[in-house]
């Protein structure tokens, strides 16, 4: 029998990205009773909306994913929003998951959060050892607040909580609008696109030397599953792949996926961003026998292939 048989389990922002990805690693472990909250019916910044959830579902354990996310560019003109919708839900989930009788509270942080100038790779002792990135500090800072959280609630209330920390996530259900989107979803579409509709330049912003800790979301889910059963600290985890990556190796390979034959173009008049990241998963590997199995090829592929599924949804063609 599984950990999850006979659980009830509610996943905020279930039907999103990494929800998604959270809700099948459940279901594969043979839990069947799992309730999706869904942005459209419940505004999680509202406590009124945040009882009610919890009062029609009355769940075993709360995953916490819904949350405000975006590149750069969306960061930079909208930070309050930012810090506003991320802060208020995460509080409020976690205050309300505690007086509800909820028995494991298991959230996503921020892998952004990491100070600017923290040592590579970033180990979670030296998660507050000083300011994040400037661009989405805001957001990664609302999101860092879950941790301070989890630790009060633990001491004081003896409350189960876990923050999961992961790296630069990429797959399906990603978003893919280009003015919001992050790095591989904004690149996949321009080749897909490009392949698609026969234009013969993919632009890039930056070098391509910057490097980023890619992981598939659907390692991460399976990670935040197993911490979930297993994992009882408010101590961050780490959650990523462990492999440092450059913004061009991503081109070269979905340059090869699609088929591209045209020219990159580098916009190096824009910003490379941080030049460095990526992430000691060790822990994760002492603690929960954690080891991606999605290597960044075999993830392209998956995520390009999903995209020149749905390309012609509404939803992805903003």
């Amino acid at each position: 029998m599984s950990f999850w048989t006979g659980k009830r389990v509610l996943v905020t922002g279930g039907a999103g990205f990494l929800g998604s990805h959270v809700v099948s690693a459940l279901r594969k472990r043979d839990c069947t009773d799992v309730i999706v909250v869904r942005h459209q019916e419940f505004d999680l910044t509202r406590e009124d909306d945040v009882r009610r959830a919890l009062t029609t579902s009355r769940p075993d354990v709360v995953f916490h994913l819904a949350g405000l996310v975006g590149g750069i560019l969306p960061n930079k003109e909208r930070p309050a929003e930012f810090f506003y919708t991320n802060l208020m839900a995460g509080t409020l989930m976690l205050h309300y998951s505690w007086k509800f009788g909820v028995s494991k509270f298991v959230a996503a942080g921020a892998g952004c959060g990491y100070p600017k100038d923290a040592p590579m790779p970033l180990k979670e002792e030296s998660f507050w050892d000083g300011f994040p990135q400037q661009e989405s500090a805001p957001y990664s800072l609302a999101k860092r607040l879950l941790h301070i959280q989890s630790v009060a609630y633990r001491q004081q209330y003896g409350f189960d909580s876990i923050i999961c920390v992961p790296g630069n996530l990429y797959g399906e259900h990603d978003n893919f609008t280009l003015l919001d989107a992050h790095c591989i979803p904004a690149l996949v579409r321009k080749f897909v696109d490009a392949v698609e509709c026969g234009y013969r330049t993919v632009e890039i912003w930056g070098t391509g030397v910057a490097t980023r800790d890619f992981v598939y979301a659907g390692d991460v889910a399976e990670g935040m599953v197993t911490a979930g059963e297993i994992y009882s600290q408010s101590e961050i985890i780490n959650l990523s792949s462990g492999v440092e990556t450059s913004i061009r190796d991503v081109a070269d390979y979905l340059r090869a996926i699609t088929g591209f034959d045209g020219e990159i173009v580098w916009n190096t008049s824009r910003p490379d961003g941080q030049p460095r990241r990526y992430f000691d998963i060790s822990k994760a590997r002492r603690e929960l026998g954690f080891e991606p199995r999605v290597d960044i090829r075999s993830g392209l592929e998956r995520t390009a292939l999903w995209y020149r599924a749905h390309m012609n949804d509404p939803e992805l063609r903003r």
